[in-house]
């Protein structure tokens, strides 16, 4: 994210978007659907609306905070519309899911590393926290997942670091 221009409307709605992705972890479609009324500022936390109708609260964090801020004081065109991302161009209106995607890879072309796209996000999040010593139920609280088996997809990349957080099977002894 640090070759993300963060002056001008694109720039600086770029590094809003990017940062909920990579701080966040939001999927695609959760970013495209956000609303303005989901950014609670007082209680600091945010409003994703995810899979099967969810509804989750996840903490604002102050960096993710201060990025949505930018954006919405600063460059956000003057419309009626109650998404927070925004198109530059005409016609205006709430962004689409796969611009985010579009984001991400502009992103990665301008820091000189291959192209991924958001989920590709979640997974590095994922697989970081392992390796910073985050438990499984953890991460898949961040993630969002339901299903403790859906996260440790996610983690399976660092076998080492998983090994470590990893519970006995019930009926045996630890290794």
């Amino acid at each position: 994210m640090d070759h993300t221009p963060r002056d001008g409307t694109v720039g600086v709605r770029d590094y809003a978007i990017l940062i909920l992705v990579a701080r966040l972890a939001l999927r695609s479609i959760e970013v495209a659907r956000l609303l303005l009324d989901d950014v609670d500022w007082r209680c600091g936390e945010i409003v994703v609306r995810g899979k099967g109708r969810r509804e989750d609260r996840p903490p604002l964090p102050a960096d993710v905070g201060e990025a949505l801020g930018a954006y919405l004081s600063g460059p956000r065109p003057r419309l009626k519309a109650r998404h927070v991302f925004l198109t530059c161009k005409a016609p205006r209106g709430p962004i689409r899911a796969d611009l985010v995607g579009d984001v991400v890879e502009r992103a990665c072309l301008r820091a000189g590393s291959s192209k991924v796209g958001p989920h590709r996000l979640r997974h590095a999040l994922a697989a970081d926290m392992l390796r910073h010593g985050a438990g499984l139920t953890a991460i898949g609280q961040v993630l969002r997942h339901q299903d403790l088996a859906t996260t440790a997809l996610y983690a399976k990349v660092d076998f080492v670091a998983l090994r470590a957080v990893a519970q006995p099977w019930p009926g045996t002894e630890a290794a």
